[in-house]
């Protein structure tokens, strides 16, 4: 538990820059407060003591706005920066050096029982307010963006972001230039497009309509011609 504990301290002091010695460190990280509560609930929940388990782990959601059900699986490293509204599900598994920022959800999709939370590898980084839901892995080095929705199995050494997940990058190259961070297609935006287009060509077609309407010409009869 000691060496946990003291991995814990160092992942905060590489991967924060704001973060000035080991004593600021314990004292005011509320994401390292949150994992240490964990551990302790961990082992009793191993121990099956539920019920004991959960309060602690309430307990240290009231104070971290972290909540990390005891029956998740954590590594050594684990950096939870910021933390607030950080979910954490009771089969989780998280490996090793990973780092997760607010607002982040390792959850479930429904009322399945068994295996319904996602295994996170070693070295991933989950950016501020990803959602990762379901049964799946997610591979060794893996960056997933911020805000979004992780849905289905990602590969090692990948790069995802959007809504649903897209994979943009694999192993260092890019898989789809048009699907960059910058150029993810929205589904609002593309369909107000085609509302537009299709507002533009109603417009044009009664423009046409007019103009036939004005280069008729009365003739004997009372008819029109051309």
């Amino acid at each position: 538990m000691l060496r946990a504990m003291k991995s814990d301290i160092q992942a905060v002091l590489e991967n924060d820059p704001a973060a000035r010695n080991t004593f600021e460190v314990v004292f005011t990280y509320s994401g390292l407060h949150a994992i240490w509560a964990h551990r302790i609930a961990h082992a009793l929940f191993k121990r099956k003591w539920f019920t004991l388990a959960r309060i602690i782990s309430q307990t240290s959601r009231f104070f971290t706005g972290i909540e990390i059900h005891p029956g998740a699986r954590i590594g050594e490293r684990l950096f939870i920066d910021h933390g607030m509204g950080v979910v954490i599900g009771e089969t989780c598994e998280i490996g090793d050096n990973v780092v997760i920022y607010q607002g982040v959800t390792l959850g479930g999709t429904g009322k399945e029982k068994g295996k319904r939370h996602p295994t996170i590898g070693n070295n991933v980084v989950i950016s501020s307010g990803a959602k990762v839901l379901g049964s799946f892995k997610v591979g060794d080095n893996v960056n997933i963006g911020a805000n979004a929705v992780v849905l289905r199995e990602v590969p090692e050494s990948s790069t995802v972001v959007g809504i649903p997940g897209r994979i943009v990058k694999r192993n260092g190259a890019r898989v789809n230039d048009r699907l960059n961070h910058a150029q993810l297609p929205d589904p609002v935006i593309e369909m107000l497009r085609a509302m537009q287009k299709e507002v533009a060509d109603l417009r044009a077609e009664l423009e046409r309509e007019k103009t036939k309407e004005r280069y008729k010409q009365p003739v004997a009869g009372g008819e029109t011609r051309p």
